[in-house]
């Protein structure tokens, strides 16, 4: 599946997202397939958000307990931090706005195909599944964007203490960057925190997609 972002990508880059629609379907892949692809992708770039947050808290842990050394490599170290934090963050926001490409050409296309059925019973039940995966999309959608905006105040306060850090390294820089840093940790903790209920929204609305 990881082909389809890759092809997803490439149309992207062209501006052509509905000849990338229409050449999947014709090989056999529907909207659906790369919805859930979509949704699977961002899920792992929220996870890979988690665990790049999660080591730039213990860089910044570490930075707090220093006790002599090379305060050159400990700010080249808070800056690669910042860096790859910056990078997973911007993926995240790339993968969820993939997520709600595809939804708004499935939904449509699927809310215009309810139309076609001659069948009432069949029509009936087919909308119900929409109502349903709508309604969870909205759900899972709202918490992938809340998990996002919390990312936020996390970058700055990173891009804060590398700056700060890069122009002041010396022990009384160290011991300004520790007042940051429990707000930091909170900051970071209930990221991860949203980051997981997206997550788990995500697994949900899988299900219902699938189901």
């Amino acid at each position: 599946m990881r082909l389809l972002t890759t092809l997803f990508l490439i149309f992207a880059l062209s501006g052509c997202q509905s000849a990338y629609y229409a050449t999947m379907e014709k090989v056999g892949v529907h909207k659906r397939d790369i919805m859930a692809d979509r949704v699977e992708a961002a899920s792992e770039a929220q996870q890979e958000a988690s665990e790049q947050f999660t080591s730039a808290l213990e860089a910044l842990t570490a930075l707090t307990n220093f006790d002599g050394g090379e305060l050159e490599a400990m700010y080249n170290t808070i800056n690669d931090q910042y860096e790859e934090s910056e990078a997973t963050v911007e993926n995240v926001k790339e993968r969820i706005e993939a997520v709600e490409d595809v939804s708004d050409a499935l939904f449509d296309e699927w809310q215009e195909e309810l139309s076609l059925y001659s069948s009432a019973k069949l029509r009936r039940e087919s909308e119900r599944k929409l109502k349903n995966t709508e309604r969870s999309y909205t759900q899972m959608l709202a918490a992938m964007r809340k998990a996002e905006s919390k990312m936020e105040p996390v970058l700055d306060t990173l891009r804060d203490n590398s700056l700060y850090l890069k122009h002041n390294l010396n022990a009384a820089a160290i011991g300004a960057l520790k007042g940051e840093f429990a707000g930091l940790e909170d900051d970071i903790n209930l990221a991860i925190k949203d980051m997981q209920a997206a997550i788990n929204e995500s697994e949900r609305f899988l299900a219902t997609l699938k189901n």
